[in-house]
């Protein structure tokens, strides 16, 4: 690798950032805390450099070197400290190495992609950008049944759906279109008013469309979900009901997402959290008492 590579990859960086994907993994015991921390600073670091202001062949080739190196970590012969970390997660849990690779080429997505034709496209980025980071926690978290692992990919699916949801105007900003053309069509709402932020009722059926595909996610997760495994994935769980505020909170604002960015204060997420760990710790029948419209 050139010397001047390192200077280019600074993936220490990405464990800094603050985000909803932390928050709940609080309460996880520190092995497995510490090994969903170190998934986090690869994933993020890993997004930083698609959103990166710079020219896009640079983000690309930045990209490619990033995937060489983390090959190169699988070999063992990485210079990244966080790289070998990861990996030394990798072995510890016996995560396939493919939902890594996989979360990698959606990031290539953002690059190469700035329009969906169909929700059949849309479904395979929202599998690689979001799915495998659900796939790859549900080895660190551990689980009982194999269908729970349908449970971890159909919630990424719901949760970034979600976030393409509240994140159109910001989006649109940067020149990306992640709602299907195939949709916009069929509810006669064009790329130019999205762009332009144009709130009528044809964005408003749009959204409610829209809004009503993640929920069937949403609820295809829960249904995967088996009984004995929901403590294990409290974290996850949290991150669902986080996530599905702020789809409640788009449709309760009539689905305006340009006035202003849809979001949760930072004490209400605490209290998801909390509430559903309480949950977790009560015997089944005082369950009744805790009365939630969220998902877990």
């Amino acid at each position: 690798m050139a010397a001047h590579t390192v200077d280019i990859l600074h993936p220490e960086l990405g464990a800094t950032r603050k985000s909803n994907f932390l928050l709940p993994i609080l309460f996880l015991p520190p092995p497995k805390r510490e090994a969903i921390e170190t998934i986090y600073a690869f994933c993020r670091y890993s997004d930083d450099i698609v959103d990166e202001e710079i020219d896009v062949k640079e983000k690309s080739r930045r990209l490619l070197l990033w995937t060489n190196e983390l090959q190169r970590a699988l070999q063992g012969v990485s210079r990244f400290a966080i790289l070998n970390k990861l990996v030394s997660v990798i072995q510890k849990f016996n995560i396939p190495t493919h939902h890594f690779l996989d979360l990698l080429k959606g990031m290539e997505m953002d690059l190469t992609k700035n329009r969906y034709e169909s929700f059949g496209e849309l479904q395979q980025y929202c599998y690689r950008a979001a799915s495998t980071v659900g796939l790859i926690c549900a080895e660190v978290f551990g689980y009982h049944h194999a269908r729970t692992k349908q449970y971890a990919a159909n919630l990424g699916i719901a949760l970034q759906l979600t976030n393409i949801l509240r994140d159109i105007k910001a989006d649109a900003k940067k020149g990306r279109i992640y709602l299907p053309k195939e949709d916009l069509l069929r509810f006669g709402y064009t790329e130019d008013e999205l762009m332009s932020s144009i709130y009528n009722d044809q964005f408003r059926a749009l959204m409610k469309f829209e809004c009503e595909r993640t929920h069937e996610y949403y609820r295809k997760a829960k249904s995967y979900l088996a009984e004995d495994d929901k403590p294990l994935f409290t974290a996850a769980r949290a991150m669902g009901n986080i996530y599905y505020l702020l789809l409640l909170r788009i449709e309760r604002s009539n689905y305006d997402v340009f006035s202003k960015r849809i979001r949760l204060a930072s004490p209400v997420k605490f209290l998801v959290a909390m509430i559903l760990r309480l949950r977790n710790k009560l015997p089944k029948n005082f369950h009744r008492y805790i009365r939630t419209e969220l998902p877990a």
